[in-house]
């Protein structure tokens, strides 16, 4: 097992170069295929996600490995149904294989996709031959994956009626459902809200054209992190190519790390360009944090450990996709902050609570990762506060930060192999 002792620097002052947003490379490759595009976006995710998506598209093997990329898994299964190209086994890691899709698998054939079941009902690999769908009226439960939603929404302008989709109940994550609305309209879709549970998407056909994909908010919670645990009260990070007003549901980051004693000042007033924000101290602190993470799930790591590390109880709600993640979150989380010294208490599997309470710590044993990037990325920042913090298995920050661990070395801290 692979394990990284990490010790942070007593002064911080660093310029970091963020990783392109995953979430926005993921669905403009999907578009641009879907475009019959000539240009590449520019500025692509180097993540283990958009990689396999790259590989899928350019090569088109009968059996498309996705690996662990739950978003690959999702967006390819809508893309390959509606591109006639014959006859593919899409499959992944054994994680992978026991997430769900039948959801979305229900959808598309509700549609007219040819989509069969390889192994077990309800789970990848699926069996998948391309062709055209006719499209019309959809309904789906908004409380599920935005994933299946974005995929469906991406394929919409290639159906011949388009596609009318009805999210029936709560609607969670709708940050990403916007953020797949604004990149499809960026490559020329008709594809809008057009009721309060509605969204209708025109048939007409998507616009190749050249697109830079700006830097990832996700990516950038880490170094807000950092921030609010170092110890250097005259500490500064920069980060670049991040976009003010940007359609990314994890920016929500810079407005939550305000409450947590984290400030940021972009280098212009220009809103809509990537720009680098410098990240500093503001010294103020919320005495408790509640929040609801259903528009942002993905940043609840980073925010458990942050307020724990800060001795900031908290009640964070609407967890419910994190037990379907890379792993169960929920579960990792409990397990691994009872080793840093305090103890969770989640509530309907979708609440995390922490009242302040502490356990004895076990630091000897290392934080495991559970084959998760967010596992990895979250906890490192700990190191500010406990140096010679153990990294169990770390480079599964291949799956959307491959550069992490070099960045905190260009930042200061040192980070020895065991």
């Amino acid at each position: 097992m692979e394990q990284y002792r990490l010790t942070a620097p007593q002064r911080l002052d660093a310029t970091v170069e963020l990783p392109a947003s995953k979430s926005i490379s993921n669905r403009a490759l999907i578009i641009y295929a879907l475009s019959g595009g000539t240009h590449l976006p520019e500025n692509l995710s180097d993540c283990d996600d958009t990689n396999v998506i790259i590989k899928a598209l350019q090569e088109m093997p009968e059996e498309i490995d996705i690996m662990a990329a739950g978003t690959a898994m999702r967006f390819m299964t809508a893309y390959l149904s509606v591109v006639p190209n014959g006859t593919h086994v899409l499959t992944g890691t054994e994680r992978m294989k026991h997430r769900p899709i039948g959801i979305l698998v229900d959808a598309l054939r509700l549609l007219g996709a040819d989509i069969s079941y390889v192994g077990e009902e309800g789970f990848p690999p699926l069996r998948i031959s391309g062709k055209r769908l006719k499209g019309g009226l959809l309904e789906i439960p908004g409380n599920v994956s935005s994933q299946y939603i974005s995929a469906l929404l991406m394929i919409g302008p290639t159906l011949k009626k388009g596609l009318t989709l009805r999210l029936t109940g709560h609607i969670i994550s709708r940050p990403y459902i916007d953020l797949t609305l604004w990149t499809m309209r960026e490559f020329g879709a008709e594809a809008d809200w057009t009721a309060a549970d509605t969204i209708t998407v025109n048939p007409k056909p998507y616009q190749d054209r050249p697109y830079f994909i700006e830097n990832d908010w996700s990516g950038a919670s880490y170094w807000y992190e950092v921030m609010a645990l170092t110890q250097d009260e005259e500490a500064k990070i920069r980060l670049s190519g991040l976009m003010d007003g940007s359609k990314q549901g994890d920016s929500v980051t810079r407005y939550i790390f305000s409450l947590l004693g984290v400030k940021n000042k972009f280098e212009t007033k220009k809103v809509g360009i990537p720009q680098t924000v410098t990240v500093a101290k503001n010294g103020r602190c919320v005495p408790k944090l509640e929040y609801d993470f259903v528009n942002s799930p993905d940043l609840a790591q980073t925010f458990v450990v942050t307020c724990a590390a800060k001795g900031i109880p908290f009640h964070f709600t609407g967890l419910s996709t994190l037990k379907i993640k890379e792993t169960d979150r929920i579960k990792a989380l409990k397990t691994e902050m009872r080793k840093l010294g305090f103890v969770l208490k989640d509530v309907n599997d979708s609440e995390l609570i922490w009242d302040g309470e502490r356990c004895e710590p076990d630091f000897e044993q290392g934080i495991d990762t559970y084959e998760d990037h967010r596992m990895a990325l979250s906890m490192a920042p700990f190191a500010c506060i406990h140096p010679g913090l153990i990294i169990n298995n770390p480079q599964v920050v291949t799956k959307s930060y491959p550069r992490f661990w070099d960045d905190l070395k260009k930042a200061g801290f040192t980070i020895e192999e065991l």
